[in-house]
């Protein structure tokens, strides 16, 4: 139970027999450091490590009238993606709904976020869209004259 005075638990008594029996001296990754501990000293390293593994955005830390306002400045780039007006009217009017229900319960700091207009995003979204027309091509230039060939060199040579 003691050593010189000092008490040793079961578990570290089986671990120091285990060491001394060589149990740990051929285990994979001995020597390598581990990877966890590289660089600097981060208080929230597991937060990070299973953001990357689940595949979680930073962006879900951030407080919800944040999150909002980072949506409504990609709005132009969410809705170039859309193929017609009416999914282009129902993500803005869902957004809006996300904002008006921010505005009733703010929680987190106070950010100042504002509805949509839908009517304005409609028709940028149709401005962005609409077709230029093909501009007319370049004259394509013309060939030049065909040199005619010239068959003397050959009837002079034939007897």
């Amino acid at each position: 139970m003691t050593d010189g005075g000092r008490y040793e638990s079961a578990v570290d008594r089986a671990i120091r027999e285990a060491a001394e029996r060589g149990a740990f001296d051929d285990l994979p990754g001995k020597g390598r450091p581990l990877p966890q501990l590289q660089g600097p000293a981060d208080e929230l390293w597991w937060v990070r490590r299973w953001m990357e593994r689940e595949g979680v955005s930073s962006e879900a830390l951030l407080p919800p009238a944040v999150q909002l306002r980072k949506e409504i400045d990609r709005l132009p780039d969410t809705l170039r993606a859309l193929r017609t007006e009416r999914a282009v009217r129902d993500a803005v009017e869902e957004l809006n709904v996300r904002v008006v229900e921010y505005l009733r319960f703010p929680t987190g700091p106070r950010v100042p976020v504002r509805r949509v207009d839908v009517e304005q995003a409609v028709a940028r979204w149709a401005a962005e869209r609409a077709v230029p027309a093909p501009a007319t091509p370049p004259p394509t230039p013309e060939p030049p004259p065909r040199r005619r060939r010239r068959w003397w060199w050959w009837r002079r040579t034939r007897p």
